[in-house]
């Protein structure tokens, strides 16, 4: 009798764990979307030092673009005054070109706020957003161009390949 309670102690103890193991190695929602979203599209070639808010932040932005998804673009500002209109603008513009390689050239440290600048690699556009800290404390986009033409301009500053004007840096000074 001892033997048999032992043993059925085992296997329920067995099915507990087997169990716990499970629950445990199941991903949120959140997670399986970026892991699913990561394997669906190209990767994103990254020149400078960004934050990893930032990083995942102008990622999700490229994605949304490639797939036409103004709805999740818009999703991504953290301010929504102007957002809807910018993310149509921007998936017009852009969005073909983001099917295809993209490299984010980041500047600035990156802790709050860091200035990006996307190169198109086979339309040959060249793209400047900005990634912040919004009010709740999450990253998002600063979608604020309603104007279609604002939205498709080239930055008059951002030099014509990546990494060509101190993205390179970490923030931190130099020796000069």
């Amino acid at each position: 009798m001892a033997r048999k309670t032992r043993l059925t102690r085992f296997a329920l103890s067995a099915v507990v764990v087997a169990g716990g193991l499970l629950t445990g190695c199941a991903s949120d929602d959140k997670s399986l979307t970026y892991q699913t979203d990561y394997s669906d599209h190209r990767p994103l070639k990254v020149v400078g030092y960004p934050s990893a808010g930032s990083l995942e932040t102008v990622q999700k932005a490229v994605w949304r673009l490639a797939d036409g998804d103004t709805d999740g673009l818009a999703a991504l500002a953290v301010d929504d005054t102007q957002a809807d209109a910018t993310a149509r603008n921007w998936v017009k513009a852009f969005g073909a070109a983001a099917k295809e390689d993209v490299t984010a050239d980041f500047y600035d440290e990156g802790s709050v706020r860091q200035v990006v600048v996307l190169y198109f690699a086979k339309s040959g556009q060249i793209k400047e957003i900005e990634a912040r800290i919004g009010e709740d404390d999450s990253w998002g986009l600063t979608l604020a161009e309603p104007d279609p033409a604002e939205a498709q301009a080239k930055p008059t500053w951002a030099p014509r390949k990546p990494g060509g004007s101190g993205s390179r840096t970490s923030g931190a000074p130099s020796g000069s």
